[in-house]
């Protein structure tokens, strides 16, 4: 006979990053009397992920930190750009601290952790039932927080990947600037279609990780990953003899103007990348992901339902296919396009931008430092495509219409 599933509140079905950052954030808002269960096979610990991020010192994630700079280089062939981030800094967050945090806010909260992967989730718009993959009943919850990589509700019109491989070096020497990060160096060869780029991220004058990522539409072989890394050690100014690897990062994130389903029934809301977070143009998750999270845990302290805003307005998710697209059908070069968005705006105003903060009137300034004739050309394929596409889904339509069938209104 199968148990009764455990009655709670509130769900969390994946136990990575999201669902920590939640965590968090309900303990740090004093969320109480709340029944709580975290739903994954998996109890995340120790280090398996590294997250770089922007936003203003003097919060919560202060003592999590490994590293910070208040200012970057941004690298071409053409010369060496320092970027001054103030108010704004650089920041390096790894994988283990925000777990260990994680876990002492479960225990706080007396959250229930259930050890098994979930499949689906039965919302009949009142509670929500998640079951096992094998179908048996776990949790009933009143909400459930999904933060479970899915796939987009459709393709889209582009499909890229931001894909990488870093190495954490260690050297005997003095040879890291701690005080200053690389946060983008075009010098790499760049692929026939899409963009390259490596960076230097140092925690100490003797440790660092240096990373070599792609955008582009598809991965490369591991040996393609390890040659792409050590020439641009190379590059770098770096001696490989003096370098020891100390740890290797891989990861494989979604660049998509694909729409991302954030509430696909009442009582189930995405999170991550599965709920909008990763930002189209540059990969970027984690600044988004935190939003959500706090967003979550105020409307839980004040009785709300936890449904997150949007992770960045309509706009610029516009503006992001837009990019995509240029960068797609090779009407801009990559280094020189991301060259002049830092040449001829603040560089606290790209930041923003990139994680969705600034107003229209920056957003304004943003793409008059584009190259404006191709992008008006990006700006009118998309326009078409977006049409076509809206056509063809209404012309399928047509028949269920004709039959008096129902569509999904949501």
């Amino acid at each position: 006979m199968n148990a009764a599933p455990v009655d709670v509140d509130l769900a969390l079905v994946g136990g990575g990053g999201a669902a920590s950052l939640v965590l968090a954030a309900l303990d740090r808002y004093g969320v109480s009397g709340l029944r709580i269960a975290v739903v994954d096979p998996v109890h995340k610990r120790g280090q398996d992920r590294t997250w770089a991020f922007w936003d203003r010192p003097g919060n919560d994630l202060d003592p999590m930190l490994s590293a910070r700079w208040s200012r970057v280089e941004v690298v071409t062939p053409a010369g060496r750009r320092v970027l001054a981030l103030a108010p704004l800094r650089y920041a390096m967050l790894r994988s283990d601290a925000v777990y260990a945090r994680a876990a002492e806010a479960e225990r706080r909260l007396g959250a229930t952790r259930i050890g098994a992967a979930a499949g689906a989730l039965d919302d009949d718009g009142q509670r929500v039932l998640v079951r096992g993959t094998d179908g048996r009943p776990l949790v009933r919850a009143d909400w459930v927080l999904d933060s479970r990589p899915r796939p987009p509700e459709r393709p889209g019109r582009t499909n890229w990947l931001q894909h990488f491989r870093g190495w954490w070096v260690e050297t005997d020497e003095p040879t890291f600037d701690p005080e200053r990060a690389v946060l983008m160096d075009f010098r790499t060869p760049q692929p026939a279609r899409g963009v390259s780029f490596g960076y230097v991220l140092p925690v100490s004058d003797r440790y660092a990780l240096v990373e070599y990522t792609e955008f582009s539409p598809w991965l490369l072989t591991d040996d393609a990953y390890d040659l792409a890394l050590r020439r641009y050690v190379g590059l770098a100014g770096l001696d490989p003899a003096a370098l020891r690897i100390r740890e290797v990062e891989n990861g494989v994130i979604p660049m998509t103007d694909a729409p991302f389903v954030a509430r696909p029934s009442p009582r189930v809301v995405r999170l991550g990348t599965a709920g909008g977070a990763t930002r189209p143009s540059t990969g970027f998750t984690f600044s988004a992901m935190r939003r959500q999270a706090d967003q979550v845990a105020r409307a839980l302290a004040a009785g709300r339902p936890p449904v997150p805003r949007p992770a960045y307005p309509r706009r610029h998710r516009w503006m992001d296919a837009v990019a995509l697209r240029a960068l797609d059908r090779g009407r801009v070069d990559g280094p020189e396009f991301f060259n002049r968005l830092f040449a001829r705006n603040p560089a606290d105003r790209v930041l923003r931008f990139l994680d969705g903060a600034t107003s229209p009137a920056e957003d304004l300034a943003v793409m008059r430092s584009s190259p404006l004739l191709p992008m008006m050309g990006a700006v009118i394929g998309d326009t078409v495509d977006r049409l076509r596409g809206r056509l063809r889904r209404d012309a399928a339509l047509v028949p269920l219409r004709r039959s008096g069938s129902r569509t999904d209104p949501r």
